[in-house]
């Protein structure tokens, strides 16, 4: 715990430290050509923590990236809907599954000449 950072993916906002996987939906790096192990790099970096050091970006952080790779695509719990009227005693059920994509974080690069290069 003594590196972290916090990176804006999928809409959300996600607390990530090196060597753990997450789960992201609306991944759109990878939305098109989703294969495993394949690298990925994230620039929108809000926050980074070194030690007692803290950086704060506005809104993103320059030259910092998270960098990671894809282990698998995969789907949530099926979300049930139940539309119910009372007056007309009908219900009707309905039901998706959302997208997801689950990566690992590799590294945290911060200060690099160059983040994107992997």
């Amino acid at each position: 715990m003594n590196k972290y950072a916090i990176i804006d993916i999928g809409g959300k906002q996600l607390r990530v430290e090196q060597g753990r996987f997450y789960d992201a939906r609306h991944f759109a790096p990878v939305q098109y050509a989703l294969t495993l192990n394949k690298k990925i790099t994230i620039n929108r970096v809000l926050l980074i923590r070194q030690g007692s050091s803290i950086n704060l970006g506005y809104p993103w952080l320059n030259d910092a990236a998270v960098k990671g790779r894809i282990l698998q695509g995969c789907f949530k719990k099926k979300m049930v809907i139940q539309k119910i009227s009372s007056k007309k005693k009908t219900r009707r059920t309905l039901g998706y599954r959302e997208n997801i994509t689950r990566f690992v974080v590799d590294s945290i690069h911060f200060g690099d000449k160059n983040p994107n290069k992997y």
